[in-house]
């Protein structure tokens, strides 16, 4: 550019100004000729790949755009480390996001806290995981709008730098149960004590399976946890409220499979109380008590004139 600046008697603030247009001019009819290029070999018009392709290219040229304009304004300094700091500074600041998803892919491939087919929870969003990838993590929301972490149907795509910021709920690893609670509430003159135990042999019944399978898989859990689970089986809280006696059976369950416990338990319960004449069901009421002393006089009524 001397040849140019001497040609042209100009000073080096014009010079850099020139070179800075020319640049830009130059970087843009790149971009578009890149992609014009890529556009014609690509044989399926994907708008998913299409707009990958897109970021990816804005990326590159604003990375580069910003290296050349920072070697251009910084060259008379003739300072090499300046250049190369700004530079890596200015390509952190421009892929922050993508490099911080890197990170959270590395963490997630190195430490494990979960794979594909488990379910998780991160930052409020809920689902199996189906599919991890460099930049964000696939899973099929459960729970939101439908109730016992059931499926809604969305796909939720997470970027893997949550996980380096969020705590991560992880509902399979290593134990696969949870425990659900039932909440029953009774009259106050019911025979509470039959009605805990028909609840309790109501969940016995229906999670003899369920424990069996879990005190194996407990032992195999805790070669790597420190899970100490002593009972399993299910059992019973009792509680006071204004309406009645609660009572809360807790047992264990499947992950995926809490729903249908839930509804067979109701089943049970419901089909139990209607057997035994001594337990109702309760709800919020109100009671009125009036008393009236037979022998209390009754005061006329003052008539007006």
């Amino acid at each position: 550019m001397e040849f140019l600046r001497e040609w042209l008697d100009l000073t080096l603030l014009q010079v850099k100004v020139l070179q800075t247009v020319l640049l830009i001019v130059l970087v843009v009819f790149m971009r578009v000729a890149a992609l014009r290029l890529i556009r014609s070999r690509i044989e399926e018009d994907d708008p998913d790949v299409w707009y990958r392709i897109r970021k990816t290219t804005t990326y590159v040229v604003a990375v580069l755009t910003i290296g050349m304009l920072t070697w251009i304004w910084l060259q008379p300094l003739g300072n090499i480390a300046t250049f190369l700091g700004l530079f890596i500074a200015g390509i952190a600041i421009a892929l922050a996001d993508l490099l911080k998803n890197i990170a959270g892919w590395l963490y997630v491939v190195a430490r494990r806290p979960y794979r594909v087919d488990d379910r998780i929870e991160v930052d409020g969003m809920a689902g199996d995981v189906i599919d991890i990838r460099m930049f964000r993590t696939t899973m099929l929301e459960i729970g939101n709008w439908v109730q016992s972490d059931q499926s809604t149907g969305r796909i939720l795509h997470v970027p893997n730098g949550t996980f380096l910021t969020k705590t991560v709920h992880n509902y399979t690893e290593g134990f696969p149960y949870l425990w659900h609670e039932i909440e029953v509430l009774v009259t106050f003159e019911s025979d509470w004590k039959r009605a805990e135990d028909l609840i309790e042999q109501v969940m016995t019944d229906l999670t003899a399976d369920v424990v069996e399978r879990a005190r194996h898989e407990i032992r195999h859990a805790g070669r790597h946890y420190k899970i100490r689970y002593q009972h399993l089986t299910p059992k019973v809280w009792l509680s006071v409220k204004t309406s009645g006696v609660v009572l809360t059976g807790r047992m264990l369950v499947p992950v995926r499979r809490r729903r249908g416990f839930d509804e067979q338990a109701w089943r049970g319960i419901l089909e139990a109380f209607a057997a035994a004449d001594a337990v109702h069901l309760a709800y919020p009421t109100i009671r009125a008590i009036m008393s009236h002393d037979v022998g209390e006089a009754t005061r006329p009524t003052p008539q007006l004139p």
